[in-house]
């Protein structure tokens, strides 16, 4: 079973499977995803991160960045896997410890696996339940039921992992760094646009961030700013009625004709454009 919903448009994916060894390829965005991973077995599962034996035992679950690299050479049983990228969820709006910086996702020293209770067994494969009958219903809503049907799943294991887990600042102070920038951008790109602005934050030179988001193939904090300004002038154009100026002044642009060239460089279409494209998807 492979499920997906897919926003060309805003390149946001969340995905379902049952199998992710067998299906993890095959979904339309695979690189800078977040996973669920879910052994629903009676037996152990072993998967290898980061180069390291990790053992998932029947109803453990465990978070994977696409900051790790991930391999099932030593995986015997299927496992359920939940994916998502930044674009389909992590957004400012949701509560530290539940969006993508919170301490599920690059937020502990060790890799999180929580523990499911027999007591809350039920309750989790219920919600499993209603996620997959939710992508049954193709509406224009499903978007949005889909996000909260996530953030639920989020939620309860956030209240086990601050219940098991003993929540600690990050050895590697690099990845830090990287989960820091990324949180400060989702909060000031509206009027921060220079890498400068969050290297100050983050009393670091603007090269240091260069050189470290290299060392970890990441796209670089510039390219990082202005993705996520191109994504929520994507967002406001698909989701809401508002003119190109009223978008442009929104986004801390003052002049509509700058907001245009920039979305045209970033989509290599112009907002308006972008908008027809949106009725043929």
């Amino acid at each position: 079973m492979r499920l997906e919903y897919y926003r060309k448009g805003l390149n946001s994916i969340f995905g379902v499977t049952d199998d992710f060894q067998k299906f993890h390829q095959s979904f339309s965005i695979v690189k800078e995803t977040i996973k669920f991973l879910w052994n629903r077995n009676c037996e152990d599962v072993v998967l290898t991160i980061d180069g390291i034996d990790v053992t998932l035992t029947p109803n453990q679950v465990i978070t994977v960045t696409y900051l790790q690299n991930l391999s099932f050479k030593k995986t015997n049983y299927p496992i359920t896997g939940i994916l998502f990228n930044r674009e389909f969820y992590c957004i400012v709006d949701h509560d530290s410890e539940v969006s993508c910086n919170g301490i599920l996702f690059f937020g502990t020293q060790d890799l999180p696996i929580i523990n499911i209770p027999k007591v809350q067994l039920k309750r989790f494969n219920l919600l499993f339940e209603i996620l997959i009958e939710e992508f049954q219903t193709p509406d224009n809503i499903q978007g949005d039921m889909l996000q909260m049907l996530l953030k639920r799943f989020i939620i309860m294991n956030t209240r086990l992992a601050k219940q098991q887990l003993v929540v600690k600042s990050l050895d590697n102070k690099q990845i830090e760094i990287i989960r820091k920038f990324n949180f400060l951008v989702d909060m000031h790109y509206k009027t921060k646009r220079k890498v400068s602005d969050y290297a100050e934050m983050l009393f670091k030179s603007p090269k240091t961030l260069s050189n470290l988001f290299s060392i970890y193939n990441q796209k670089s904090p510039q390219q990082i700013i202005l993705d996520r300004l191109a994504l929520e002038a994507k967002r406001l154009l698909q989701f809401t009625a508002k003119q190109n100026q009223e978008i442009a002044f929104e986004l801390g642009f003052n002049d509509p004709t700058h907001f245009s060239k920039f979305f045209k460089k970033m989509t290599k279409m112009t907002p308006s454009e972008f908008r027809d494209n949106l009725l043929f998807e």
